[in-house]
């Protein structure tokens, strides 16, 4: 009989391995490649929620200027990039510790419906970014009148 050393994380990364397929599965990453999402130093919180007056995307930018967010929609992907500077007042050998991250990012979220790109409202307020998609029109039903002979 041999003796077989237990690993109590091997479970854990197997499991977080799993999880990781499951969600590149169902999200898959459309617009952004390995070298996109490399180059993202951060990636801002957000909540996604519906409205009366459509979908809205809520998104913590502390420490951001609305100059150094832009928003762009294309091939039904709305995207979302922006820059947080380094806090350059301070000098970098004077941090006892530095956790919140600065520099660039990028996130993408499909969207289900076509939706004209001038439509989608944005604010930026309190170091929060809203975007809000509206519903789609419904289509109304057309009269079409027919002319009788």
């Amino acid at each position: 009989m041999s003796v077989v050393k237990w690993d109590p994380f091997k479970n854990i990364a197997t499991l977080q391995g799993r999880i990781n397929r499951l969600f590149e599965d169902a999200f898959p990453r459309s617009a952004l490649d390995d070298e996109d999402l490399a180059a993202c130093a951060w990636r801002p919180a957000v909540d996604i929620f519906e409205s009366d007056e459509g979908m809205v995307i809520q998104m913590d930018l502390p420490g951001v200027s609305k100059e150094d967010v832009a928003i762009e929609v294309k091939n039904n992907l709305l995207s979302i990039y922006g820059t947080r500077p380094v806090q350059s007042d301070v000098r970098e050998d004077r941090f006892y510790r530095r956790e919140r991250t600065c520099g660039t990012f990028q996130r993408a979220f499909t969207l289900h419906t076509a939706i004209a790109p001038e439509a989608i409202k944005a604010t930026f307020k309190h170091g929060v970014l809203s975007v809000l998609i509206p519903h789609p029109e419904e289509e109304k039903p057309r009269k079409i009148t027919v002319n009788i002979d």
